[in-house]
Order: C-alpha cells, then structure tokens, then sequence
C-alpha cells in the first residue's frame, strides 16, 4: 500500500473528483499554476485545464460570491481561501447567500459548495495565518463543518464533501499537512456516513474528545497517561456539523469522564456545545463534570508565542488528572 501525507490525500481526493463528475471546479489564490501554497492542488491544473482549475484574484468575497453563482448554475465549486484567517472578508457571502440560498428558494437552488480553509495553528506563521474558526461556521444554520484528523480521513471526508448537497465548510489541519500515513485511496472502502465520528483510540478511564490536528495531541496523551496505566479513550469528533450526538454519549457512557480539547479560545468555544451535549446526554453517568483543554481567550498569537498558546500536552494532563481525582457525591 502506499504512504500518503495529508496534502497528497487531499490532493487525490480533488483528482478523483474532476475525475469522477466534469460539474467540479477547483480555484482560489494560488491554486492553479502555484499548485496551492501547501501545493495541495499541485498538478491538477496540468491534469484538468484551465476552466476547471484555476486562480482568483485576491478576493476572498468574490472567491464565494463567484461560487454561489456557479452553484446556483448546476456547477459544484471547491473554492480555496489560502489561510483561514483570511475568510472574514468573505463572510457576508458565506452568512447570507452560501447558507441560506436553498432556504431562501424553497429548495429550488442547491448550493453544493466545499469551501477548503487551511485551518488552525501549529506551523509558527505570522499573525491572521492560523485560526480556528469552527465555532463560527458551526453556529450558522444551513452550513455543515468537518475537519479530518489525518490523510485517510482527508481523502473520504473531502470526497464526501464534494459530493454533498450541501456547503460545506472544509477545514484543513495546516499542520498535520505533511503526517504521513498508509493507506490505499484507491481501495472501495465504505467511508463513515456524514455527521459520524470515530474511535481513535479505545479507553477506559477518560474520554479526549477532539479533532483536527488536537486528535494527534490527545493520542500523544493517551500514551503518556498509558505509562501510568490510565487508558484514554480518544474520540476524534470529524463532523463539528452535524455533530454525532450519539456516538459522543456512546463514547463518554463507558468511560464516564470527559476532556474536550481544541484550539480556539475557551469562552464560547465549540468545546462548550461539546460539553453540553455530553452533560445532557450522560449527566447520570458523568462522575466528574467535563473538562475543557483550548487556547486562551486572546487573539490567536504569531509564531513567536504559538507554543504556549496551543493546548500542550501537560494542560491536557493536568485536565485528565483533575477528572478522575473528581469525586461526584
């Protein structure tokens, strides 16, 4: 079998689905002659064409008004804004038109849309580079939210995307780009259902609940915490909306603690409605109340301070150890 990073799987992902369906149009800043700044779309305009493959000015509003069109004209755009933090531009356009056009038209005008963000922290870039945005997209209706925790996931979870009716909001772990991992994306296997999550790691003790690139920090506290004979469940959430409201309570019903771990600050955090599910959900077999490992409620820092800004492993220890020290009464 071959060995893919994230970026070649998602660039096989994209591939396959020009391949697949001659309604898919790849562009953004960048990705076409450049093969995107991570080089995720590195030959597909080689492969595809100009029509399909192609740049935008740096204009991240006309990027999605341009793809609300498309859509709007049978076409299914896979948009690309470089870097997430550079997305706010283009928020009228996601708010108002990209989520809201099925609504607003009764179900006449579909918008099959994957807005592909290079997301979060982790590769000491410069200031408006890394963000987390999860909570932002999650909160608006009509819009549906994923982010994959490594190559295998990538690929299904794009080529799922793609083909899914409705926009989806496609956020890349900028720094699990180039994590490697063997698998066959070729190979007919039966991906997860849409709105599913997925049991990284089997525990008993504690679940880490998490995703994105924070799925491969939690699995490196697992195996700290196993040296002591703690067994950490790690729940790797995928689809942040819809989210597998069943497989959480699942998860967290055997275990009966709970560490949510993310980048975005803390206060109003996706991490809070994660929290809240697992409370309304198991509140009887909960023996400790759930713990939250994010960044800090300030802006998301430059290169220089990303270390101690992003959830290490020792606070998310620290979170682990609080919660089976946790005695409810």
């Amino acid at each position: 079998m071959p060995e893919l990073s994230l970026q070649q799987a998602l660039n096989t992902a994209l591939r396959h689905a020009c391949e697949d369906d001659d309604r898919v149009l790849v562009f953004g800043e960048d990705v076409g002659s450049l093969g995107g700044v991570f080089r995720v779309t590195d030959g597909l305009q080689d492969k595809f064409g100009q029509h399909r493959v192609f740049d935008t000015p740096l204009a991240e509003s006309a990027i999605m008004g341009m793809s609300v069109g498309l859509a709007m004209a049978g076409w299914r755009p896979v948009p690309e804004i470089q870097f997430d933090g550079f997305s706010y531009p283009a928020i009228d356009q996601i708010v108002n038109q990209v989520a809201r056009m099925h609504y607003r038209s009764r179900g006449v005008l579909a918008m099959p849309i994957t807005l592909r963000l290079p997301s979060y922290g982790g590769i000491r870039a410069p200031e408006h580079h890394g963000e987390s945005l999860e909570a932002l997209f999650a909160h608006v209706p009509g819009l549906k939210v994923v982010s994959p925790s490594g190559p295998a996931e990538g690929y299904h979870l794009l080529r799922q995307s793609i083909t899914d009716p409705d926009p989806v909001i496609f956020l890349e772990p900028k720094s699990r780009y180039w994590q490697r991992e063997v698998f066959d994306p070729d190979e007919q296997v039966e991906p997860l259902p849409v709105g599913r999550s997925r049991v990284v790691r089997p525990g008993k003790h504690a679940t880490l609940v998490s995703w994105g690139a924070m799925v491969s920090r939690c699995e490196q506290v697992a195996e700290l915490a196993a040296e002591d004979g703690v067994e950490l469940e790690v729940l790797d959430l995928r689809w942040l909306k819809p989210i597998d409201t069943e497989g959480l309570a699942e998860s967290v019903g055997r275990t009966r603690r709970a560490v949510v771990v993310h980048e975005a600050p803390l206060t109003a955090g996706l991490g809070a409605e994660v929290s809240a599910l697992i409370t309304e959900r198991c509140f009887d077999q909960l023996r400790a109340p759930v713990q939250r490992v994010a960044g800090f409620d300030v802006p998301y820092p430059s290169g220089a301070l990303e270390d101690e800004y992003l959830p290490s492993p020792d606070r998310v220890l620290t979170a682990v150890q609080t919660t089976l020290e946790h005695r409810r009464g």
